[in-house]
């Protein structure tokens, strides 16, 4: 651990990837479980008559209890893991109590950042590094940043709403001893009761009243995880059987009396705005009422979501040009011309000479690309608001509930405290619902329609070209290999800086170098001598934001292909070598257990190949080995092994689930998936033409989760970097062809 600390010192002294670039999605293992006191109880104000609330996080009147989830599920199962998280210590069993997302407020800061806010890679443990956490979860708590985001609903819940719960069972327990007279500690719970020495079961809506009067028991402690009836243990999630049945309302499912039904054509030239229109064909269309004008575009009010998409269609606009390259061509020209000073972000990390090294042995460069890709939930943008003289109220899944407070509000000349957010549950997002194209626009319709509810639906073509795509890349990568060894390795990467476009336009101040341009590219674990890793930040190009796994999506694709192409020139096998080469035990495990569960052995040979990849995203290590066979149709994916290590699995089922779907993700995003601009606008506007992985193309995942980081990790994003390079690897190993680029289907055919 010496060079990791070495590095992380010198990133210190050099200044912070985070603190200088802003927010960086991440991970943290334990919660001070009472630094969210300190923002005051949002519960509170809404409390009913003999009910009681012990935290931010749990109310109990005579009716029900009520369990609250301060991040947004998108999908993800946190509407489940974060009430069964305080279930488990209440003593609760699932149906005997209610959940509700959390509305706007700092007792719900994310304290899962702090890792990646901290300028220290991420298995560097050292006094300095736990010292910068330390000091980054101090400012989160004094910002009350609220976010779902990063893969860190896990890391930031899992210490604050077990001692939520447990703050909760023992003063309800105290309660009982109140009103029994029995000693506390004779005192037990069971499945929403308090149950007395004698048998007798209190059930604990019959104690809010005098749970109220007494102070919370701040002291309890959770359980020790052998103590767990629900953690741990494969479980159902909450939100499958509503599902299901198709009784769980989603953003989209929403309804309230006297709503109209609004949607919208927007500059497809990304952020510009209308010139002109003629909107004579659409007033004539069946059921169109009003037709608006917005700040980039028009909508159309009319009495189903259905009618406004048709009209809004008919209407002829007149767009301002885009400010990035009409022509995609152009794109990459501004890219490749961007790995120069003027553009450089930040070197990240160097260790030895790399200069040096690089003249020892035989030299290896290659250069990697990867397209913009849009987010493509189900679930199309939506929302439903009403704005009065009072303030505005709205409706949306969203991952940034302060930020739709700060955007609504600017949007129509109102305070952000004038604006009430309730959240939704969402049909997927991928860092979609980090963004605002329909939060604005909402504001503005709604504002343009005072007393009258309105919910916005955008057809699937629109939510394509207004879509805030992941950032496009290039990287250009040199090396050497000497006697059998990695000598050296200069990794660059020239992008668009994903993190500082969401921030700028969530209200957020934000300077100095994007962090997440870091990710994949200076947490390399591997024993190279001569390394360095350098972002340069491209201008002038579409705007970009967060996508799963953000960084790491590219440029884990970048340093895994890369390291391959290394070895192989080395003479060396790609598994042993990773092992081998890898410096941090733990994720030296992590190695070892994939390719024990593959049962790696080497070349297959007849046509047969595998690949491997580790890549460590938001604090965990996941390695992912896939097989694949070459037809005479083309590439076959036949199997996918993944080990991952998150410190503590909390839900078994929806670990598997979530590694699972981010390995299919990944998968089809490197097979498929591309978007272009020509004439200022994205050319793909549905699924047809950025086409997820198929049924049929869908491997065997098999899929194993490790328990020995010392810290509890996410999993939502970190399986899906690994996954293109390791494809890419693969195809190597069976056809002896390096594909550098994605999508692959431009260059090979997939079946």
């Amino acid at each position: 651990m010496s060079e990791l600390q070495s590095v992380s010192r010198r990133a210190f002294v050099f200044g912070s990837a985070a603190f200088a670039g802003g927010i960086a999605f991440g991970s943290y293992a334990e919660a001070e479980p009472a630094a969210p006191a300190a923002a005051g109880n949002p519960l509170t104000a809404g409390l009913g008559p003999n009910s009681v609330t012990f935290n931010p996080w749990v109310e109990v009147s005579p009716e029900k209890i009520t369990l609250i989830a301060q991040h947004a599920d998108i999908g993800q199962g946190v509407g489940s893991v974060q009430p069964m998280m305080i279930a488990e210590e209440m003593d609760l069993d699932p149906g005997q109590f209610e959940v509700r997302f959390a509305g706007p407020s700092p007792a719900y800061f994310n304290t899962g950042f702090a890792d990646e806010f901290a300028p220290f890679v991420a298995a560097d443990q050292s006094p300095a590094a736990e010292a910068a956490r330390a000091a980054a979860l101090e400012n989160l708590r004094k910002s009350g940043l609220q976010m779902t985001g990063g893969s860190s609903t896990v890391p930031d819940t899992y210490g604050k709403l077990r001692v939520a719960g447990a703050v909760a069972r023992e003063t309800l327990k105290a309660a009982a001893a109140k009103r029994s007279g029995v000693p506390v500690a004779d005192i037990r719970t069971k499945s929403g009761h308090v149950v007395l020495p004698d048998g007798t079961a209190i059930p604990y809506v019959q104690l809010a009243a005098e749970a109220a009067k007494i102070p919370p028991v701040l002291d309890a402690k959770p359980r020790d995880p052998s103590q767990w009836r629900l953690l741990g243990k494969p479980m159902m999630r909450l939100d499958v059987p509503p599902k299901v049945m198709g009784e769980l309302k989603f953003g989209i499912d929403l309804k309230m009396d006297g709503m109209r039904y609004a949607s919208v054509k927007l500059n497809p030239n990304k952020g510009q705005p209308l010139k002109s229109y003629d909107a004579s064909k659409a007033r004539l269309m069946p059921g169109v009422e009003k037709v608006l004008e917005i700040k980039n575009g028009v909508a159309v009010i009319a009495t189903n979501s259905w009618y406004a998409m048709k009209a809004v269609e008919a209407i002829d606009c007149q767009w301002a040009p885009s400010v990035y390259p009409a022509e995609q061509a152009d794109h990459w020209k501004i890219l490749e011309a961007s790995f120069k000073p003027e553009f450089l972000g930040k070197e990240w990390r160097k260790v030895g000479d790399v200069e040096a090294g690089l003249k020892v042995g035989t030299p290896v460069e290659a250069e990697y690309r990867a397209p913009y890709v849009a987010h493509q939930p189900l679930e199309p943008l939506n929302g439903m608001a009403i704005v009065t003289d009072a303030g505005m109220e709205i409706w949306v899944g969203h991952q940034s509930p302060q930020s739709v407070q700060a955007v609504a509000a600017a949007a129509i000349g109102l305070k952000p405290e004038q604006v009430t957010f309730h959240n939704q549950w969402t049909g997927g997002s991928f860092g979609h619902r980090l963004e605002f194209e329909n939060v604005r626009v909402l504001a503005e319709i709604a504002n343009q329609m005072r007393g009258t509810p309105i919910k916005i639906v955008f057809s699937r073509e629109e939510d394509f070209l207004q879509d805030i795509p992941r950032q496009i890349a290039i990287a250009r990568h040199k090396g050497s290999v000497d006697k059998g060894k990695i000598v050296a390795a200069d990794l660059q990467v020239a992008s668009t800086a994903p993190l500082k476009g969401l921030l700028e336009r969530s209200l957020i101040p934000s300077k100095g170098p994007d962090g997440q341009l870091a990710a994949g590219l200076w947490n390399v674990y591997y024993d190279i001598p001569n390394f360095r890793g350098t972002s340069y930040e491209a201008k002038g190009l579409s705007p970009c934001t967060t996508w799963r796994s953000v960084g790491a999506s590219s440029a884990g694709f970048f340093t895994e292909s890369f390291i391959d192409e290394l070895i192989h020139a080395a003479g060396l096998d790609p598994m042993k070598a990773r092992i081998a080469m890898c410096t941090v035990p733990t994720y030296r495990k992590v190695l070892e257990t994939v390719a024990e569960m593959s049962d790696w052995k080497g070349p297959l040979g007849s046509g047969k190949g595998r690949g491997v990849a580790f890549v460590e995203a938001f604090g965990t290590p996941v390695a992912e080995v896939v097989e694949v066979t070459a037809t005479d149709q083309g590439i076959r994916i036949d199997r996918v092994w993944v080990a991952a290590d998150v410190g503590k699995v909390v839900d078994p089922v929806n670990f598997e689930n979530q590694v699972q779907g981010g390995v299919v993700w990944g998968l089809g995003h490197a097979i498929n998936c591309e978007l272009t601009y020509a004439n200022g606008a994205v050319q793909q506007t549905n699924y047809n033409h950025h086409e997820a992985m198929r049924i049929y193309q869908c491997p065997v995942i098999e899929v194993r989760g490790l328990e020995n980081d010392p810290k509890v990790r996410g999993v939502g994003e970190p399986p899906v970097p690994p996954a293109a390079p390791a494809l890419a690897n693969a195809i190597f190993a069976a056809t002896g062809k390096r594909i550098r680029e994605m999508p692959f289907n431009k260059f090979i055919d997939f079946v």
